[in-house]
């Protein structure tokens, strides 16, 4: 092959074969575009091609009127002589993994993804190809998720004990795919009514029009000024623990949901009082178990762990290095 078929640039990962960009940082005129966060959704583009499901979450960050086109999981696209498809990553809402192929060779792009159960997303689908094109965030063995189910009855009793000693429960999470998770894995009933910040309650809105059961919330914008969250639980995101907006509530019990949890160190940094494991994001088990589905021969790394991934990849055989990308820069995205 004289050049590969998907290449890093100044404006994002380009297809020169069928003029496109894969989650480009800077405007395009073709993007095709893997799921709604912000890193990798970036307005300003000609036109935007994404997965179906996830077009009402683009149409927040990129405009109501940006220039989308849904495609359906599975359905080919053809860029001139390029045949794309796209395939759900189990990330978010809406997420997908690009599959590429021209002239025989095919590449899988796969944004951010994971392999745990989540019935808020489309699962995972493993794709074969000849180069895969992951993610790196938590690529280091010490990342490896508990159960979904085992870290809910975690954050369950701890909000119980809360309710019963009348504090608030104020658990943080990134606003955008984490929150609808945390929502959709909590038992019911519950110990008391569950309120959402402003950045969290029009995303949950989207993914309950998309037909995703999650529980009755409140928006906190919409409460009494002397309203008592004393058993509540208060999703927010994590910018919210240090601003004014906290001081509605009566001693805070305060939590932090992200695979960065793992490292127990980083709670106690980030001044949580709890810190649970769940991620959106592939661990290390789930990862290696995913090049090897792919069949892939070669290995391209994005986000954090890139280069140790390399490493290990190189030292048992396979083709792998790091690309330059401006990926994973959202806040606490884990």
């Amino acid at each position: 092959m004289s050049q590969p078929l998907i290449q890093p640039t100044d404006r994002g990962l380009y297809c020169a074969a069928g003029d496109f960009f894969i989650d480009p940082w800077r405007p395009v005129p073709q993007a095709v575009v893997t799921h709604a966060h912000a890193d990798h959704a970036r307005p300003g583009s000609d036109q935007y091609y994404a997965a179906s499901p996830g077009l009402s979450l683009l149409r927040r960050r990129l405009g109501q009127n940006a220039p989308l086109r849904g495609l359906d999981y599975g359905v080919v696209h053809s860029f001139g002589p390029v045949r794309v498809s796209l395939h759900p990553a189990g990330h978010i809402l809406g997420s997908a993994q690009v599959r590429v192929e021209h002239d025989g060779e095919v590449w899988v792009a796969s944004g951010d993804y994971k392999r745990d159960p989540d019935p808020t997303c489309a699962p995972f689908e493993p794709i074969a190809c000849d180069t895969f094109i992951t993610e790196a965030t938590f690529a280091l063995p010490v990342y490896r998720w508990p159960p979904v189910a085992a870290v809910a009855a975690e954050i369950q009793q701890w909000w119980h004990d809360n309710a019963r000693q009348g504090r608030t429960t104020v658990l943080f999470s990134y606003a955008l795919g984490k929150a609808q998770r945390l929502l959709a894995a909590l038992e019911q009933p519950t110990p008391g009514p569950i309120y959402l910040h402003g950045s969290v309650a029009p995303l949950t809105d989207d993914y309950r029009a998309a037909g995703i059961p999650l529980p009755t919330t409140r928006r906190v914008s919409e409460a009494p000024a002397d309203e008592d969250y004393a058993k509540a639980l208060v999703i927010a995101p994590p910018s919210a623990g240090g601003s004014t907006w906290m001081r509605r509530f009566r001693r805070p019990a305060t939590g932090f949901a992200s695979g960065w949890m793992r490292i127990r160190g980083n709670r106690r940094r980030r001044g949580y009082d709890r810190g649970f494991v769940i991620s959106d994001h592939v661990d290390w088990p789930g990862l290696l178990r995913t090049l090897a589905e792919t069949g892939a021969r070669r290995v391209l790394t994005t986000h954090g762990r890139a280069d140790e991934l390399v490493r290990y990849l190189g030292e048992r055989g396979l083709e792998a290095r790091p690309l330059a990308t401006l990926y994973g820069d959202v806040e606490d995205d884990g």
